[in-house]
């Protein structure tokens, strides 16, 4: 049965495939849900928002990993560097989605610091491609930037853009990336509940409303959830911290395709200098 519904699964998440950016987690905004945030960010959250980077505390690494409706053929892996300095902070990200038959991949650096107490600023290059071996491989070079504001202790804002000067895999004119533009909006109503709101445009797409929250119930435990107005897609997942490591898992559930499961894993190292 999941072997005759493969072809549609394709149709739908690749028929604008001249106009997306590299395919995002089911869950999203689970990964990058800490992006508005101060108490609750982690390394994962500059994949939301680069300025995020700015406000992690220590060097670190991570991967998440989720397969797709069950499929195989339609796996998400998504692996993240993050290197804290006095100068500011540096990330490095690397996605790849699809299998030996199509596949889509990014790789790319970004940079961010804090101007201030109340803004954090920060910047990322891409390398984006994809392939289709009946049809050939293609690629660009792309940037995203983003901005946060800290209006209070509670209260974060911010902005970020997607490739806003275009982004063409070839030179005819209906091969490009999207841009994509997005405005958040976190709070901290205490240092173990946090919700956060996204509102997404992407071109020629209608606007997304994505809605998360997290609770942290013990200082090493926590659960997060969310849903997008875009697909109706909701999310659940829960979170462990053991020492240095932090380990997620996590759940989406489509009405027409299915479970998502995903796993994320995040090791932390030295914490930075004052």
């Amino acid at each position: 049965m999941r072997k005759f519904y493969l072809p549609f699964i394709f149709i739908l998440f690749s028929s604008n495939i001249f106009s997306q950016a590299v395919r995002q987690p089911i869950a999203a905004r689970y990964i990058g849900l800490g992006a508005y945030s101060i108490n609750h960010v982690d390394a994962f959250s500059f994949t939301s928002n680069q300025a995020a980077l700015a406000q992690i505390k220590n060097s670190a690494a991570g991967i998440y990993a989720e397969k797709r409706f069950l499929l195989s053929s339609t796996n998400m892996y998504s692996a993240i560097a993050v290197l804290s300095t006095k100068q500011g902070n540096f990330g490095l990200q690397a996605d790849y989605f699809g299998y030996k038959n199509y596949n889509e991949s990014q790789i790319g650096l970004a940079y961010a610091r804090s101007l201030g107490s109340k803004l954090d600023i920060g910047i990322k290059f891409n390398y984006y491609g994809f392939r289709i071996p009946a049809y050939g491989n293609s690629s660009a070079v792309n940037f995203e930037l983003g901005a946060i504001a800290h209006l209070s202790e509670k209260l974060h804002a911010g902005i970020h853009a997607y490739n806003p000067v275009g982004g063409k895999l070839s030179k005819t004119d209906n091969e490009k990336l999207s841009s994509i533009y997005k405005f958040g909006i976190g709070y901290e109503a205490s240092d173990k509940f946090f919700v956060s709101t996204e509102i997404i445009k992407e071109e020629d797409q209608p606007v997304n409303v994505d809605v998360g929250v997290q609770y942290n119930f013990m200082k090493q435990f926590f659960v997060r959830a969310g849903t997008s107005t875009e697909t109706t897609n909701s999310y659940v997942g829960a979170g462990v911290s053991w020492k240095n490591f932090r380990l997620d898992i996590s759940g989406s559930y489509h009405q027409q395709l299915g479970f998502t499961p995903g796993l994320m894993l995040i090791v932390n190292f030295n914490n930075k200098e004052d």
